[in-house]
């Protein structure tokens, strides 16, 4: 097996096997984003991709899980990807779910024919991350797409029924944008109505244009009880029935964990707790990403 730099998966890809279908992001000029910063994106050769899931199954007693890297794995040739599910499929009939990381560019070139088949053929899941519902936000940081377009290709995705989870970052528009933010990504939230609901919490990177904001005073964190404030006001506005929220990656201060939208009233009951103290945040030297 072989890997190209550093490994960056979703948690809920701890346990799955991992192989390289692309090298780096097909867009890596977010502002705030880090990852995949010492390799040029590429298409892997599919030899060499076919080549590791064939030393996996010698390797590997059972393989439930798969994860194809790196950050845009939909971004290949869909009949590429479908010779990829079919060897998959062929190689580890115990396995339960492939997933990968999708950008809205990479949904936008697919047809919904070419999503239906990848769906046919083992892919689950994809993750998008959406970062935030607010437009000046996401140019600020050089997303490359506006809202309505995300939004877009996340229905998208489930149309064509490939299971959705959705990532957004609180505080990422600093304290100006506290509200703004806030609304507007639950708002769009509401709009792909995804499977999956994920918040992360606003870390900031050595070697990316938000630190150099940072350091420069052009951009400022959130407060912990600003990052509280911000998502009582996300978590309150959620309209999107089935959907699992999780906040619970290791850069929150409050773990929030529930389903859309009965436990809604339970995971505002849990915030307000932490904002009267009677909930200990997580101390900022525990958090990482």
């Amino acid at each position: 097996m072989r890997y190209l730099g550093a490994v960056y998966r979703p948690p809920s890809e701890a346990h799955s096997l991992i192989v390289q279908v692309t090298y780096g992001c097909s867009h890596n000029t977010c502002a705030f984003c880090s990852m995949y910063k010492e390799k040029h994106f590429a298409v892997r050769p599919l030899g060499e991709v076919l080549e590791d899931f064939r030393i996996a199954r010698q390797v590997y007693r059972s393989v439930r899980r798969v994860f194809l890297a790196d950050g845009d794995a939909l971004v290949r040739r869909a009949s590429e990807l479908n010779v990829i599910l079919d060897t998959i499929r062929e190689l580890f009939p115990e396995c339960e779910r492939v997933t990968c990381y999708a950008s809205p560019a990479s949904i936008r070139i697919r047809t919904d024919d070419e999503l239906r088949t990848l769906r046919e053929k083992g892919l689950s899941m994809v993750y998008m991350g959406l970062e935030s519902g607010c437009d000046e936000v996401l140019t600020y940081m050089r997303k490359g797409h506006d809202a309505a377009e995300i939004i877009a290709m996340g229905q998208k995705v489930r149309k064509c029924g490939i299971a959705l989870s959705v990532t957004a970052i609180t505080g990422l528009g600093g304290p100006e944008k506290l509200e703004q933010h806030a609304l507007e990504t639950a708002a769009a939230f509401n709009a792909m109505n995804p499977e999956f609901i994920g918040m992360l919490t606003l870390m900031v990177e050595p070697e990316t244009p938000l630190y150099d904001w940072l350091q420069k005073g052009s951009f400022t964190l959130l407060s912990p009880p600003e990052v509280l404030r911000e998502t009582r006001l996300l978590v309150a506005a959620l309209d999107s029935p089935g959907s699992v929220f999780r906040m619970n990656h290791a850069s929150n201060y409050l773990d929030l964990r529930g389903t859309l939208n009965q436990d809604r009233e339970a995971m505002l009951r849990e915030i307000d707790r932490a904002e009267h103290g009677l909930r200990a945040l997580k101390p900022e030297y525990w958090r990482a990403l």
